[in-house]
């Protein structure tokens, strides 16, 4: 297992955003409901419900509420959980895109939730930050 990046230079260089197959749905559910079934990709407890992050076909087998239509991408670098400015580099990059997005940092990797529409944009947006990154021009 390789060692975890937290230099910001390093990371936004070697981040490699891969798309993810499929659509993804950001949904809440009630908070003591069993999401065993749902397999989920991610959970967040709040007072006002669980929000399950699950693949499309399954919040439309459940009937779950679609919140937010979503497309995956998964910087495949092992970041630490600890660096400063990625997500906000993420962030900037697709704001000036005008593209929103939603980030879920997981023990290895940063996951970016892009609508769906707009997920080959995205990729680009990020592909370039990395490009940039590369050539010392991140930002």
């Amino acid at each position: 297992m390789s060692q975890p990046v937290s230099d910001l230079a390093e990371l936004l260089a070697s981040m490699r955003p891969e798309l993810n197959e499929g659509a993804y749905v950001f949904s809440s559910v009630r908070p003591d409901r069993d999401v065993s079934r749902l397999a989920p990709l991610a959970t967040f407890r709040e007072s006002e419900g669980l929000t399950v992050i699950v693949d499309e076909a399954t919040a439309l087998r459940e009937d779950l509420p679609v919140l937010f239509r979503a497309a995956w991408i998964t910087l495949t670098v092992h970041s630490d959980l600890q660096a400063v400015g990625l997500t906000a580099a993420v962030s900037e990059a697709l704001t000036k895109a005008r593209i929103s997005c939603n980030v879920v940092a997981a023990a290895f990797h940063d996951h970016i939730f892009v609508p769906v529409e707009r997920a080959t944009e995205a990729l680009a947006q990020l592909t370039d930050l990395q490009v940039r990154a590369t050539q010392g021009v991140a930002g």
